[in-house]
């Protein structure tokens, strides 16, 4: 009986590419993986274009490719999670929508599965797309990034990790034990994965479309990284108010005593003390926004929302795969 792969891809407004990749991947399962049975997910976070019903067309023209129609947007982190749990495979291969994914990594990504790893992983080298966000200045910054949150976490951070890679059905099951209602998938990899294997590759161009990927949704992947896996946040503010807090009696006391001393020739003037006002001013709301990123993170997992409202599924019924 041959082994099943299970291919997901979650979609937002990707009207212009569901069809052509549906192809080309399964054109590349006929070509170089013969001896496996695949299975095509489709995950949609809640299209406003056409992209569901050139879905809807793939999935009935081919009963092994499938769908999930969300009832809304869930964003970039809860609906990929929610897919890898539906999947039926032995493993399952997240990619993109938009080509950015080489498809000629699945059968490395296979390989590397049949050879005993777990858990097979791409790490992006290069990349064509968004000249502006892959800038140099923008790079430097990644790299600072991830090796703050290295130095800050206990736990191992992968850099230039998406997502993209290929999870053994092993790994999926510890996924559904998790019941994470916050789910960061690149930092789970890393705290809870088996044995992986990093392959390198080089992102290639949006076929088609506009990307979603912007400094709000990067400044947002960056956040739930870091409070989810780091406690030294806090901790710097815990330890910079002390400091602080001392500085500021210290000032206070040289101040005085010069008062005292030099009463009548000792003008402090609005000078000193708008300078405290705004630099403390300014470390205190720079703190307090720290600690409202760690608040909303601790919310929205005590809140235990679902990761997804199912709006339709298709194809699922059909092979008798619904879970």
């Amino acid at each position: 009986m041959k082994k099943r792969i299970s291919v997901l891809i979650p979609t937002y407004n990707e009207e212009e590419n569901v069809v052509p990749l549906s192809e080309a991947i399964v054109a590349e399962f006929q070509k170089n993986l013969p001896q496996y049975e695949y299975e095509i997910v489709f995950i949609d976070n809640d299209s406003t274009d056409t992209t569901r019903d050139k879905i809807r067309m793939i999935c009935k023209k081919d009963p092994q490719i499938k769908a999930i129609f969300n009832a809304k947007n869930f964003g970039q982190f809860n609906s990929p999670y929610y897919g890898l749990m539906q999947t039926t495979g032995e493993c399952v291969i997240l990619m993109c929508a938009d080509f950015q994914d080489p498809i000629d990594m699945i059968p490395k990504f296979v390989e590397e599965w049949e050879a005993g790893n777990k858990i097979v992983i791409g790490i992006k080298s290069k990349s064509k797309e968004n000249k502006i966000l892959n800038s140099s200045g923008t790079k430097i910054k990644t790299s600072c990034y991830y090796k703050l949150i290295k130095k800050m976490s206990s736990v191992e951070q992968i850099e230039h990790f998406t997502g993209f890679g290929l999870y053994d059905r092993g790994f999926i099951e510890v996924l559904k034990e998790l019941d994470d209602p916050t789910p960061f998938l690149r930092g789970i990899v890393a705290e809870l994965g088996y044995k992986r294997k990093d392959i390198e590759y080089q992102q290639e161009k949006r076929r088609a479309g506009k990307t979603h990927n912007n400094w709000y949704s990067l400044y947002d992947a960056a956040m739930l990284g870091f409070t989810s896996y780091t406690k030294v946040g806090m901790r710097i503010a815990t330890i910079a108010g002390f400091i602080l807090s001392g500085i500021s009696v210290v000032v206070a006391l040289i101040y005085l005593v010069l008062k005292l001393i030099f009463w009548y020739r000792f003008v402090a003037g609005m000078t000193p003390i708008l300078l405290g006002i705004f630099i403390f001013g300014s470390i205190q709301l720079f703190f307090i926004g720290l600690l409202g990123e760690y608040i909303m993170n601790i919310n929205s997992r005590v809140t235990h929302r679902p990761l997804v409202i199912e709006e339709e599924r298709v194809n699922f019924d059909k092979s008798g795969d619904e879970e």
